[in-house]
């Protein structure tokens, strides 16, 4: 095998879910760091093996063997150091689809710096919250938008942390030429020993979450949060030796370290970005058919634009495997993506936080709507809001145990958020703040984030369940459901909903959208309240931002 899958898992290969579960374990080194010990032996064994592959709107593309991430990246590794960032400081990348992203991911990993991605859609006040929350020593940004102007109108409001600013694409005073700097550093760096040496403990990544409610937190992962990914990309996205996997996501986002570099690379699989300006479902299918994506993930939304294209006219022909993640997979978007490629779609479900928790893996059976079951190394249950472990078809919150050691690819902690930290990890439980129900066989079904679960008249109602059913109305291209007050029955359903091109928004369609809701689930669950919107509001990563709408309906209240 040319990968390096069997230097950290032995058995690799399973012929069942329940084998999975029973004999999967992780080999962890001794001071892993995956930079050293993933891309740099693949530089060493077969510099030649791909390693990304990227492309842009304009034309341009280019491919990277191993070999060469190891010499950028050392490259990344010395100018860091050189320009002052030391073992435990924070860099903010914000380089979009770049592809000097990786290198400067693996250079920071190389000197024991914390990379802390973002995206290039942050604001001022972003900037100033990440700046002062992380003590922030450097920011890599490129020259899209205003984010520079953003950049340097936060620098004067800071703490004072930030002493470098690094810009991709252009001049500009004050700022360091990226491709210079990586272009002048010595390609020569020998990996530090004692002091400034990385441990497993050791933080290596924090995101700011784009949580779907309240300030974004800081997800903190340390040097041995590679390996838990190993599981996303063997098990989960069936990413294959010398393949070319594609996971549809912005840099700032987590979603990329789960799906363009750690699990990937471990099992041989190149990784395919696509830097696109604009989002077109069209584009993005050419790009897939033309450079040969053999596995592919993205989140519903795109799944929902996908099927809404003639997906006949581009040969798919390479393409083996498909999953879905962010949000719940509406059944609809299931049936009708098998229908036109042939292929079925295995959900998965994980947080910032963590890695994939539950999953659809390679030997199950899938149940469309359903997240499948738990991964080995996490021992999930579903509690009640007494704190009791939930049976068979009982509702309760997505929790996983943690005993004296944190398990494999759990986060550690909120950085300086002690109590954001207790909320969730208390009494031998981390708490997702996501409810679901387990079937007779194991299965896992979605409900809702906690907060966004209904009361009506009595009734609990998951909003997953309603935009399950509107969604396979033709009318509807995309929807949310959220409670809305009342002083009769506590809350209503209401539908947030944009419609497909072919419809125009009207109270006859309101009429016929609620009686579609009523024919396809239960009664009660149909949205009393419809607005038709142009788009919904949504987090970075994709995921509708309920909360928004539901505090823009208290505004207008």
């Amino acid at each position: 095998m040319s990968c390096l899958l069997e230097r950290f898992v032995e058995p690799s290969e399973f012929t069942s879910y329940e084998e999975f579960v029973e004999r999967f374990r992780v080999n962890i080194p001794e001071n892993f760091n995956f930079a050293y010990d993933v891309v740099d032996v693949y530089a060493d064994q077969q510099p030649e093996k791909k390693a990304l592959v990227w492309c842009d709107d304009n034309g341009n593309d280019r491919t990277f063997s191993f070999g060469e991430m190891k010499y950028f990246s050392d490259k990344a590794a010395n100018f860091f150091l050189g320009r002052g960032i030391r073992k435990g400081d924070h860099v903010m990348l914000a380089l979009k689809g770049h592809y000097l992203f990786w290198p400067c991911l693996l250079g920071l990993h190389k000197i024991g710096g914390v990379a802390t991605p973002a995206t290039h859609m942050v604001t001022t006040k972003d900037i100033i919250y990440r700046v002062d929350k992380a003590d922030m020593r450097m920011i890599v940004a490129i020259d899209h938008g205003s984010l520079l102007d953003f950049v340097d109108e936060a620098e004067e409001k800071t703490a004072g942390t930030l002493h470098t600013k690094v810009l991709l694409g252009g001049k500009r005073e004050g700022w360091l030429d990226l491709e210079e700097e990586i272009a002048k550093a010595s390609p020569d760096f020998t990996r530090p020993v004692g002091a400034q040496a990385t441990c497993n403990g050791d933080i290596s990544l924090a995101y700011f979450s784009s949580g779907t409610t309240g300030f974004p937190k800081m997800v903190r992962h340390d040097f041995t949060y590679p390996l838990s990914h190993i599981v996303t990309a063997k098990y989960w996205q069936n990413c294959l030796d010398d393949g070319l996997h594609y996971t549809v996501a912005d840099t700032g986002w987590a979603k990329v370290v789960w799906g363009k570099i750690y699990g990937q690379w471990i099992c041989g699989s190149a990784v395919f970005v696509y830097d696109y300006e604009k989002f077109s479902a069209a584009n993005l299918a050419s790009m897939c058919a033309k450079y040969g994506v053999t596995t592919f993930c993205a989140p519903p939304t795109i799944y929902r634009f996908l099927i809404k294209e003639d997906l006949s006219r581009y040969d798919f022909s390479g393409l083996k495997y498909c999953v879905i993640a962010g949000e719940p997979l509406n059944p609809e978007i299931y049936e009708r993506f098998l229908e036109f490629t042939g292929i079925r779609l295995m959900e998965g479900y994980g947080q910032t936080e963590t890695t994939i928790q539950i999953g659809n893996f390679l030997w199950m059976d899938v149940k469309p709507g359903s997240m499948g079951k738990p991964i080995p190394f996490y021992d999930i249950k579903l509690m009640d809001a007494d704190g009791r472990i939930c049976d068979e078809g009982e509702e309760g919150e997505i929790v996983i145990a943690v005993g004296a050691e944190k398990p494999l690819g759990l986060f550690n902690g909120y950085y300086r958020e002690e109590q954001w930290t207790r909320d969730v990890l208390h009494d031998g439980y981390y708490h997702t703040g996501d409810m679901a129900w387990r079937d007779e066989d194991g299965y896992y079904w979605f409900v809702g984030r906690a907060d966004d679960v209904i009361k009506s008249s009595g009734y609990r109602i998951g909003p997953f369940e309603v935009e399950s059913a509107l969604i396979e109305h033709p009318a509807v291209l995309e929807c949310a459901i959220t409670g809305v007050p009342d002083p009769d029955r506590g809350q209503i359903v209401k539908a947030t909903v944009v419609l497909t091109k072919d419809y125009q928004p009207s109270e006859a369609l309101k009429k016929e959208l609620q009686n579609h809701v009523k024919n396809v689930t239960a009664p009660y669950k149909y949205p009393r309240e419809i607005e038709f919107v142009k788009e919904l509001p949504k987090t970075i990563s994709g995921k509708i931002r309920r909360v928004e709408i539901r505090e823009r309906d208290q505004d207008k209240g």
